[in-house]
């Protein structure tokens, strides 16, 4: 969904010069199992898409892709405290957990990303207000599974814009060849190997992840209520410390009987070994 985000922005730049969205600097980090051949090829179409934009000087004063290679916790002590912001965009319901987001918050980014995994407990310490959220709820997505009533050509139709970005995979825009980014333009719009189109909604919640940076944008140019925002999830990332995460597995999953620390000097500490001393 960034990516796509980014081709969108990218080409209302073009065709709009007067369309000068907020200087942003978008860093994507990940990695891909040798077999997981969908996985690469959004890599590659993440580095394609930095190629073309970090090289166009229409708009590289203002629009910049990175892509960070063997992406690590090392890379990751840099990356933390200099981002602005942290998107933690899964689908609702499918991230069952998240440590990247919490550690962009103790660092004063403010997070974007759907109600899902440890976004709705960030959302819960530090405000709804201090963050950005977007995108279709658990409840919502499970009612359409159920009714079968997911169609992505609806949000083609609705954003002309959208419907651009997702033909420009196949169209020779970013491949003369018209084959490496197939597979993703296919799995959106028709489905493929027996699963349904768009298996994670990124064409759903496209409008409201648009809205979501557009409310990014509104909210940086105010510097005070930026730091504010940043502030607030600062002081309030308390909750995501090791001590409470622990003490939580051991009450409410393990279920484990604490076990007291012997005190120095009782009858049940181990014995204090015996100095000697060589002559």
């Amino acid at each position: 969904m960034n990516i796509l985000h980014i081709m969108y922005v990218y080409n209302k730049m073009l065709e709009d010069p007067s369309y000068k969205p907020a200087k942003k600097t978008y860093i994507f980090g990940a990695k891909s199992a040798s077999g997981y051949r969908r996985a690469k090829a959004i890599i590659k179409l993440i580095n394609t898409v930095a190629e073309r934009i970090n090289n166009d000087r229409r708009v590289n004063d203002r629009l910049h892709v990175v892509f960070v290679e063997n992406y690590r916790v090392s890379v990751a002590e840099k990356i933390f405290p200099a981002a602005d912001v942290s998107e933690q965009i899964s689908t609702a319901g499918l991230e069952a957990s998240g440590t990247s987001n919490m550690k962009f918050m103790c660092n004063g980014a403010l997070t974007m990303g759907t109600m899902d995994g440890a976004n709705i407990e960030i959302v819960e310490e530090a405000g709804k207000e201090n963050a950005f959220i977007f995108g279709l709820l658990t409840d919502e997505i499970k009612k359409i599974e159920e009714e079968h009533s997911y169609n992505p050509q609806d949000y083609l139709e609705r954003n002309p814009g959208l419907a651009k970005v997702v033909e420009q995979l196949i169209d020779g825009t970013y491949d003369p060849t018209h084959q490496l980014f197939r597979e993703l333009h296919d799995s959106l719009v028709y489905g493929i190997e027996g699963n349904r189109a768009d298996v994670y909604y990124v064409l759903a919640d496209f409008d409201d992840y648009c809205r979501a940076q557009d409310e990014v944008e509104k909210l940086y140019a105010d510097k005070k209520a930026w730091a504010k925002a940043c502030l607030k999830n600062i002081a309030n990332a308390g909750k995501f410390s090791s001590d409470r995460t622990i003490e939580d597995y051991v009450r409410d999953i393990w279920h484990l009987k604490k076990v007291a620390r012997p005190v120095e000097g009782s009858a049940f500490a181990a014995p204090k070994a015996k100095k000697t001393t060589k002559k």
